[in-house]
């Protein structure tokens, strides 16, 4: 068995992994343990958080935060809890500055480093190249390399060292909590309109993400069935708010996301074709397969490649007609439960990366 050290993020995707653990930075960690690793994880932030040191499920997390400590004073608890770890393997995770980060660590610790990327990490701030460079670097010295999907691996291999192993693919899943329910209890419990046709959107909003033409996208579902409503979540525009057949729920606790899905009739996932939407997986894509909710999404590769490619879940990216025209069909196959490709658990997605690292330090 290994001992593996991850740094990451303490927030990424705004959910603070101590207090809101979710998704791969906590499931993939605790897996390992589960499967006999011994598994640390530092959680990096620079909020003014209070270092918290905690064990669960096998993982020791603890935090450490830049701004409470000074960049020297940080880097230097990072390296001092890495050396008393004993690391076999240094894997970061979570954004670019941890491929970095884990390549430093590695170092100290003299011991090789993995990365792993759900995103295209270099589209977030396309101006900041001598971070773009470290993170390259990071891939291409890496003993292992990790990412969501083929689209994305095939990015990341064009930085790997020749001869070195290829990307290898750690799929993307949904927490346990998004299973399938019932429709009316769940609109009950949210307060929503029993009787009324619901298409959801619960992604963020930006041109990133191609959801200025969501508005368009509402307006043609109206005309062709008046008395759907549309149920968004978090913060989108207040133009979009506004509207008469918006329902918008504001931020919701995490435990009622999953009732979210439950209670409406078709989810719409909308990603655009840029840097980003070529190698984004949506956790929201999988969370709506997981309750079994039609999907409606835009046809980039990777949302191409969760969905099997089915037609009746694809439309052209920047096509609000045709997103119309899915949606408005699965209203009218209400109460049909769709068919989705065949997915790995976290579990699952745990055993793959397992097997990896132990190929990789073998």
């Amino acid at each position: 068995m290994a001992r593996i050290l991850f740094v990451g993020k303490r927030s990424p995707q705004q959910r603070d992994l101590v207090s809101r653990p979710y998704g791969r930075f906590h499931h993939l960690p605790a897996a390992l343990a589960d499967l006999g690793h011994h598994v640390r994880v530092l959680l990096c932030s620079h909020s003014g958080s209070e270092d918290v040191r905690e064990q669960d499920a096998g993982v020791v997390r603890s935090t450490h935060d830049i701004r409470r400590a000074g960049p020297l004073g940080w880097y230097r608890s990072l390296v001092e809890e890495a050396l008393a770890f004993g690391p076999d393997l240094v894997f970061g995770m979570s954004d670019a500055w941890y491929g970095w980060l884990a390549a430093r660590l590695g170092r100290a610790c003299g011991v090789p480093h993995a990365v792993d990327a759900y995103d295209d990490y270099e589209s977030y701030m396309p101006w900041n190249v001598p971070l773009h460079l470290a993170w390259r670097r990071s891939i291409r010295d890496a003993l292992l390399v990790t990412a969501a999907g083929p689209q994305l691996a095939a990015h990341l291999d064009r930085h790997r060292r020749a001869g070195a192993t290829r990307t290898a693919i750690v799929p993307m899943s949904a927490d346990p909590a998004f299973q399938p329910g019932e429709r009316v209890a769940a609109r009950a419990r949210l307060g929503l309109p029993q009787e009324r046709p619901l298409v959801g959107y619960t992604g963020g909003w930006s041109v990133q993400r191609g959801t200025e033409l969501l508005t368009d996208v509402f307006s043609r579902v109206g005309t062709v069935v008046p008395d759907a409503r549309f149920v968004v979540s978090g913060k989108p525009p207040a133009d979009v708010a506004g509207r008469a057949n918006v329902i918008a729920t504001g931020y919701l606790p995490d435990d009622a996301m999953p009732d979210l899905l439950r209670a409406i009739d078709v989810a719409c996932v909308v990603t655009a074709d840029t840097a980003f939407g070529r190698g984004s997986y949506p956790s929201k894509l999988y969370e709506a397969m997981a309750c079994d909710v039609p999907i409606v999404a835009t046809r980039t590769e990777p949302v191409e490649w969760i969905l099997g490619g089915d037609p009746s879940h694809l439309a052209a990216v920047g096509d609000a007609d045709e997103i119309a025209g899915r949606i408005v069909t699965w209203l009218r196959r209400t109460g049909e439960t769709p068919i989705y490709p065949p997915r790995a658990t976290w579990d699952q997605a745990g055993s793959t990366l397992d097997a990896l690292v132990r190929a990789a330090l073998a």
